[in-house]
C-alpha cells in the first residue's frame, strides 16, 4: 500500500500514498522545501501555483518557498495571506478565499498550494475541491500537527456554528512536502499539540512505535531533527496505509479519530480558540477514550495509565480539569458529541481500545458510562 525510501541518506524520506491514479508522494526531511521546486513544477507543469498562507507563516517561510520555485524556473505570483488561527476556518474567510482565487482568472490547470498549518491546509483544500468543481493542490504543512495528520489523506473543510469540520470534501493533494525544519519556528505549545497526533498512531495500531515514543518523545518535542523526521515519517506512513484502503472513512480510517469525538466537544465548549488547541483536546480525548475503555471492562488499567502518563510527562493536558478557567458542562459536552460527523442512526461512534496498539470502533456504548467518565475527569484536580 505504501512505501518509504531514503532518497538522500539521513535527509529525505518519501512515503507513497497509493490511490491508483490519484497516488501521491509525501516528502519528509529537514530542509526539504529548499530543494522542492522541481517537484512543485512537475505538479504545476511549470506554472506558478496560487500560494495560500497566513499572516504568521508568510514572513517565516514564504521567501524560502518562492526561492525554491524560482530555482525551478517558476516566477511566483503574489500569495493570498489569510488571518492566522482556527477562526479563519469559517464561511466568511472561505468566501473571501474563493473570491480571491476566482478573481485571478483561474483555469482547471491552476494549482493551489497551502503553506501553513492545519487551518490553511483544510480551507485551501476545500477551495481546491470547490473551484471549477475541483482543481489540484499541494500541501506544504509547517506545523507538527499538519505534517503528521491533516495534510495527508484528503480531508478538507471548514467549521460552522454546529461543529468542527462539518462542511467539506474529500479531495486528495497531488504532493505533500513536510519540511521538519519549519517546526523550529513553532512555540513549544504548538509542537506539543502536534505531538498528541503522533502518539495517536502508536495507540491505535503500533505498540512498538508507542514504546519508541516513551523513550524518545522528549527528543521529538525538544527539536532533535532525526527524532522528528522519524516520528513524522512513521506517522505519515501509518496514515497512508489506512487511507490507501479506506479513503472515505467507511472502515478502519475511523480509527484515526481516536480521542477526537471527545476532543471536538471540548474544543466547541471553549470556542475553538487559544484556550484549548486541537492537539491538546485530542490528548485529553485519548485519555478519556482509554479511561472509558477501562470503565467498560475492555482495556487493562495499566495501558490507560501508560497512555496518560506519557502524554502528561511531555507536557500535554490529560483531563478537562487541566485547562484553567473553564466551567465544564458535562451535559453540554454530551450534546456536542451527538453532533459529531461519525454519529450513525443517532448513536455516537466511539474509538476505544482493548490495549495499546489495538483500537476499534463501538456504537453501543452506554451513555451513562460516557457521562461518568466525563464527570470524573472534569472534577479531578
Amino acid at each position: 500500500m505504501t512505501s518509504v525510501s531514503a532518497t538522500t541518506p539521513a535527509a529525505l524520506d518519501t512515503v507513497r500514498l497509493e490511490l491508483g491514479a490519484r497516488s501521491y508522494d509525501i516528502l519528509v526531511g529537514d530542509g526539504v522545501l529548499a530543494n522542492a521546486g522541481e517537484r512543485i513544477a512537475a505538479v504545476t507543469r511549470g506554472r506558478a501555483p496560487i500560494v495560500v498562507t497566513d499572516a504568521n507563516v508568510a514572513p517565516l517561510h514564504l521567501d524560502r518557498l518562492n526561492a525554491a520555485m524560482r530555482a525551478a524556473g517558476i516566477e511566483p505570483q503574489p500569495a493570498i495571506v489569510l488571518p492566522a488561527g482556527e477562526k479563519t476556518k469559517d464561511f466568511a474567510h472561505f468566501q473571501q478565499l474563493m473570491d480571491d482565487v476566482l478573481g485571478r482568472g483561474i483555469e482547471r490547470s491552476t494549482v493551489l498550494l497551502a503553506l501553513g498549518g492545519g487551518v490553511i491546509g483544510d480551507i485551501t483544500g476545500f477551495a481546491a475541491a470547490s473551484a471549477l468543481r475541483g482543481i489540484d493542490f499541494i500541501q506544504v504543512p509547517t506545523t507538527l500537527l499538519s505534517q503528521v495528520d491533516s495534510s495527508v489523506g484528503g480531508k478538507t473543510g471548514i467549521n460552522s456554528r454546529h461543529g468542527k469540520n462539518l462542511i467539506g470534501a474529500f479531495h486528495q493533494p497531488r504532493l505533500v512536502i513536510a519540511d521538519t525544519a519549519t517546526l523550529d519556528t513553532l512555540p513549544r505549545r504548538e509542537v506539543l499539540a502536534g505531538y498528541a497526533e503522533v502518539v495517536k498512531y502508536g495507540l491505535i495500531r503500533q505498540p512498538d512505535f508507542f514504546a519508541w515514543l516513551e523513550r524518545n518523545g522528549r527528543r521529538v518535542v525538544d527539536g532533535d531533527s532525526d527524532a522528528r523526521r522519524h516520528a513524522v515519517t512513521v506517522s505519515c506512513r501509518a496514515k497512508a496505509d489506512i487511507v490507501g484502503v479506506d479513503e472515505r472513512e467507511s472502515g478502519d480510517r475511523a480509527l484515526l479519530n481516536l480521542g477526537h469525538t471527545f476532543g471536538h466537544a471540548l474544543e466547541a465548549a471553549t470556542g475553538f480558540g487559544q484556550t484549548l488547541l486541537h492537539g491538546e483536546a485530542v490528548a485529553i480525548g485519548m485519555v478519556l477514550a482509554f479511561g472509558l475503555s477501562v470503565r467498560l471492562g475492555l482495556c487493562p488499567a495499566e495501558d490507560a495509565r501508560r497512555a496518560r502518563t506519557h502524554l502528561a510527562e511531555v507536557g500535554l493536558p490529560v483531563r478537562p480539569a487541566d485547562i484553567p478557567g473553564v466551567a465544564w458542562d458535562v451535559d453540554g459536552l454530551v450534546k456536542s458529541m451527538a453532533k459529531d460527523k461519525k454519529v450513525q442512526d443517532g448513536r455516537i461512534t466511539f474509538i476505544l481500545a482493548d490495549r495499546i496498539g489495538n483500537a476499534f470502533t463501538r456504537r453501543d456504548v452506554d451513555a451513562a458510562a460516557v457521562r461518568a467518565e466525563l464527570d470524573e475527569s472534569v472534577r479531578l484536580a
